[in-house]
């Protein structure tokens, strides 16, 4: 079901309603693209429509409730993003760490921002950029090397879903950018380097670096089991083009793979934060525990 809050919420001289589903976020999208919503409007688990669509979009099929019952909607449904993770939150406390990592590009910055911002990003967006830094600053103790930070930043900052394709323009797009922004040639080779063992996280044994990137990229596998369910609920929703099966018989090839590495994380860091929780949230998905269907063919 869809529902509407009132137009309550001003912003751009208008004011918004909220607009969510109460079953997924599949329902949903596919209710604002046959109203003719902008994806822009998204904002994670709900989209923002001005007043002058409300009575259209009730028209077409949206519950009206207050504020108070749409939130709560929202919460029952377990798709309720808290405000902290939305990607619209998130611009300012990422800023300030681009500022911190290359003082004087935030032009860069800002445009790196953007593209971690793309509509059809529902995994692979600014949430998943600012997890992955604060993964490296937990293996690290916040003294992240800045050939591992600047790939953090780029590794998918090209995303069109087509895995290594993805990575190898995001190294390309890093290696056009960073000199120009006074980095040198030394630290964009080997920022360019680590965004492409994000194809396989399989770095070598002494590649220390190439540990620290690989094993932040995949912090997510440790979440706890509704973040995990999420996680793979958010990479679903990037591969809607695929049928069920077509997306099953990939999640799984994935999964069986990071299931078979051993170790899974290659930092002593990275074993004992995430090891554990890491093999049972995949053990769960291989024995059908959770996605029955549901999932994806790239992290």
């Amino acid at each position: 079901m869809i529902y509407i809050d009132p137009p309550m919420w001003p912003a751009h001289n208008t004011l918004f309603s909220h607009l969510i589903s109460d079953t997924g976020l599949e329902e949903l999208h596919a209710f604002t693209r046959a109203a003719g919503i902008s994806d822009r409007a998204f904002d994670g688990d709900h989209y923002d429509v001005p007043r002058e669509r409300y009575d259209i979009l009730v028209s077409l099929g949206a519950a009206p409730v207050s504020c108070g019952d749409l939130v709560r909607i929202l919460i029952s449904s377990g798709l309720r993003i808290p405000a902290r993770e939305r990607p619209s939150a998130l611009a300012g406390p990422l800023l300030d760490r681009w500022n911190r990592l290359l003082p004087g590009a935030p032009e860069l910055g800002e445009r790196l921002l953007l593209r971690w911002n793309e509509p059809h990003r529902r995994y692979h967006d600014r949430r998943h950029l600012l997890q992955v830094l604060e993964a490296l600053d937990l293996l690290t103790g916040s003294d992240v090397p800045r050939p591992v930070a600047l790939a953090a930043w780029f590794h998918d900052a090209v995303y069109t879903g087509r895995p290594g394709m993805d990575e190898e323009a995001s190294a390309r797009l890093a290696g056009q950018l960073l000199p120009a922004a006074g980095v040198a040639a030394a630290v964009t080779r080997e920022c360019a380097r680590l965004i492409g063992l994000t194809v396989h996280h399989n770095p070598a044994a002494a590649d220390r670096n190439g540990a620290l990137m690989t094993d932040a990229d995949l912090a997510v596998l440790a979440r706890p089991p509704a973040g995990y369910a999420a996680y793979v609920r958010a990479v679903r929703a990037e591969y809607a083009h695929l049928s069920a099966e077509d997306f099953a018989a990939g999640r799984r090839r994935v999964v069986g793979r990071l299931a078979a590495a051993d170790p899974l994380y290659r930092t002593p860091a990275g074993r004992q934060l995430w090891e554990d929780r890491a093999r049972r949230n995949l053990a769960g998905e291989l024995a059908g525990e959770r996605f029955r269907g549901e999932e994806a063919d790239r992290l």
